[in-house]
């Protein structure tokens, strides 16, 4: 009986913990570009208009309906002066695909 009651505690706590951290995180893609040539994944700070797994190019789609260079600046340039960056990783096709729900945008 104790055994049942403690996984079902464990399986609440890691329940909260991963509600809490998607709403406090988010996954940013940068995808291989001029700036960053092999590209990013970050994992930072949620922002106001941000999803949990996002791109530059995903947060212009959203913002201004299309993707180009200046709204791409902006955005990273967003990001890098208000989000805290907690961990840097290699770039991952799959997760900025997530982000722009599979569409790919010039670079």
């Amino acid at each position: 009986m104790a055994t049942r009651k403690t996984s079902i505690v464990t399986l609440a706590v890691v329940l909260v913990l991963v509600v809490l951290v998607s709403t406090q995180v988010t996954i940013f893609v940068v995808p291989p570009i001029g700036a960053v040539p092999e590209g990013r994944t970050l994992i930072i700070s949620r922002l106001n208009r941000g999803d949990f797994i996002d791109s530059a190019d995903a947060m212009c789609e959203r913002i201004q309906g299309g993707v180009n260079l200046l709204c791409r600046g902006m955005v990273l340039g967003a990001v890098g002066k208000n989000a805290v960056v907690f961990i840097r990783l290699p770039y991952s096709e799959s997760l900025y695909l997530i982000s722009t729900g599979g569409k790919v945008y010039d670079r």
